[in-house]
């Protein structure tokens, strides 16, 4: 293990620009004078046949135990100091996955090494990426390079993208551009490999975006890879829109995307529900004969599912040759969230039969299905069978999926039981479930409780007041809920506002409760009055309770009928032809009251309406929802 601690890593990474070199040249003649010190030839015919056996046992070893002999040859031969037979051995190492040991063996023999310096950033490149490319000791190949430096070793153009990689790894915006700085100043900042790898590391690191773009735009030449980093770091940020819209200009540069490309767009595509450009998507990749990869398809899967129809993912699922874990598991999840648990369970024991075992994500969506179909009995037999047929330990988001199956199914004392008899602390999201099943079922008390317990362990999540808000609100506690509210404001907490967004040709169009900046603003409320009236002759009656304002029934009709859905359904019915499935995406769960209005809203306007909402899908059609009004 490399013996510096993390702090003097970062240290040692500035020592470029401490070094009282007035230039370049002058580091790299330190270093010519360190490599030219030697008074002996670099090979004498001994060595070489030493050498050469040494690395054909590095070439075939598959242990560490072999390893360590190799080790013993290496210092009986008298290659300890050989940077060529270093580089090999730490090469092994790391496939070994014991790069410490090579990297502790290879630095102690710096000052005696006396090959040519470039056999030496081989050695030092070698140890950087094995260490960028671990999961838990990425700052070692910061403290690997920071030694290079220490020994006026010279990087290279491999050196920095290795180097980048560990700084995006770690998640470092402020490491990232010191590097970026030390790239700068070695020249190697126009080298397209190492402008890639930055605009990965930029889009990485929070707050880092806006840098990646810059270095993206003024990159003199780009590739297929600079776009797909460019692309990637906005759809892991949920800037979808920024995502697609950089793969369009893609296209128009005549840029052809490969699979990983294909895969950020689709998971913008996710995002936004974007359905018809999903399935765009998936022409064009026939059309241009991108490489299906089992990602890709497990990606596609994952978007149709998520985007509103699930049979075009099994359908892709049942054509795939090679199927993974990921790929068994979207369907299942997609099933769940589609409200067809039945489906999701046959599916599941499909996957038994198949000789596929379970993993512990393909369980959360397996409960998850249990939960959203109300198959109590079911989803507490899959539980107990996790430790019991398969040895896994279940993790705070299975206990969620239970409590979560329990609340639904109003099964409240028992959820609560549940938790309280654990064997890992619940968080703040197992008891906001329990909250909301509580205010479900009418245990308001128990609600209020809870609330007030999270408010004091999150004083500064703003969700919890709006939970006892609107739980002081279902007990016409206004004199509470006014106070709440004014807390919120005093610390500055807001609640999230409703949002829906609904694709149409092509584009993307969001709505908030009460908007009015849209350009066809008037036309869309006239549909509201519209609909209101058209679902009143056809037996609808508002659900009022769900508006947690002190206001007469009158202004309570009117809140409601200016909720985002509606307003996303009104403009679809200007837009749209008659019979076109809508398809809205919302960020918040639908209340009750859009609930019961959409199903008569399909049924007069004979529309499918598909809404996504933070939990599920419904599918509501000729009146009714798929979820059988349990959601």
């Amino acid at each position: 293990m490399l013996s510096c601690s993390l702090n003097e890593d970062l240290t040692l990474v500035c020592c470029l620009f401490r070094l009282k070199l007035s230039s370049l040249a002058q580091f790299k003649k330190l270093s010519t004078l360190r490599s030219s010190a030697a008074t002996t030839s670099l090979y004498n015919n001994n060595s070489r046949v030493a050498e050469q056996n040494c690395l054909a046992l590095l070439e075939s070893c598959n242990s560490l135990a072999k390893l360590t002999q190799i080790h013993a040859h290496l210092l009986k031969s008298g290659l300890q100091n050989n940077a060529f037979v270093l580089t090999k051995f730490a090469s092994t190492s790391s496939h070994l996955n014991v790069i410490d040991y090579a990297a502790s063996i290879a630095f102690s023999h710096l000052d005696s090494i006396s090959t040519h310096h470039l056999y030496d950033a081989f050695l030092f490149n070698t140890v950087i990426r094995a260490y960028a490319q671990t999961s838990h000791a990425k700052h070692n190949a910061i403290s690997s390079y920071s030694l290079m430096l220490h020994h006026a070793i010279p990087p290279n153009k491999f050196t920095f993208p290795f180097l980048l990689k560990a700084c995006a790894g770690l998640l470092d915006l402020n490491l990232g551009k010191q590097v970026h700085g030390s790239v700068a100043k070695f020249g190697f900042d126009t080298d397209l490999y190492v402008q890639n790898t930055m605009v990965h590391m930029y889009a990485c690191c929070v707050g880092g975006i806006e840098f990646a773009r810059k270095v993206f735009d003024e990159m003199p030449k780009t590739s297929h890879v600079s776009w797909s980093a460019m692309i990637g770091g906005y759809a892991r940020l949920g800037r979808s829109n920024n995502a697609i819209g950089l793969f369009r200009k893609m296209q128009i540069a005549g840029v052809k995307p490969d699979e990983v490309t294909m895969v950020s767009v689709l998971s913008a595509c996710v995002d936004l529900g974007a359905l018809e450009l999903g399935k765009w998507l998936e022409f064009y990749i026939e059309r241009e004969g991108v490489l299906k990869t089992v990602e890709l398809c497990n990606a596609l899967i994952d978007m149709f599912a998520k985007c509103g129809d699930v049979d075009e993912a099994m359908r892709v699922f049942r054509k795939m040759n090679d199927k993974t874990i990921v790929s068994w598991t979207s369907v299942i999840v997609g099933l769940a969230m589609h409200g067809r648990g039945v489906e999701a369970v046959a599916f599941f024991e499909e996957m038994k039969r198949a000789g596929v075992a379970p993993d512990d994500v393909a369980f959360i969506g397996l409960l998850s299905a249990c939960s959203h179909a109300g198959l109590v009995e079911e989803g507490q037999r899959y539980f107990s069978s996790m430790a019991s047929e398969y040895a896994i330990v279940p993790k705070i988001e299975h206990y969620g999926c239970m409590v979560d199956l329990l609340g639904r199914a109003g099964l409240v004392k028992q959820a609560l039981e549940f938790i309280q008899e654990m064997p890992i602390a619940p968080n703040p999201v197992i008891w906001r479930t329990l909250i909301h099943a509580c205010r479900v079922h009418g245990e308001l008390e128990l609600s209020e409780t809870i609330s007030r317990r999270l408010i004091g362990d999150e004083p500064t999540h703003g969700s919890n007041y709006v939970l006892l808000s609107n739980i002081y609100a279902k007990m016409f506690r206004w004199e509470n809920k006014t106070k709440i509210r004014e807390v919120m404001d005093k610390r500055g907490l807001r609640k999230v506002p409703g949002c829906s967004m609904i694709e149409l040709n092509s584009e993307i169009y969001e709505f908030v409760a009460g908007d009015k900046t849209h350009s066809q603003y008037k036309e869309i409320y006239e549909m509201l009055d519209e609909m209101g009236r058209m679902v009143k002759r056809a037996g609808y009656i508002p659900v009022t309770s769900d508006v947690l304002l002190d206001i007469d029934e009158e202004d309570k009709e009117d809140a409601l009928n200016r909720h985002s859905e509606k307003l996303a359904i009104a403009f679809a019915l200007l837009n749209t032809l008659p019979g076109t499935p809508i398809r809205i995406v919302k960020n918040l769960r639908v209340c009750g009251d859009c609930h019961s209005a959409t199903k008569f809203i399909s049924k007069v306007y004979n529309r499918e309406i598909v809404v996504r909402d933070r939990n599920r899908f419904h599918h509501f059609k000729d009146g009714s929802c798929s979820c059988k009004d349990f959601w």
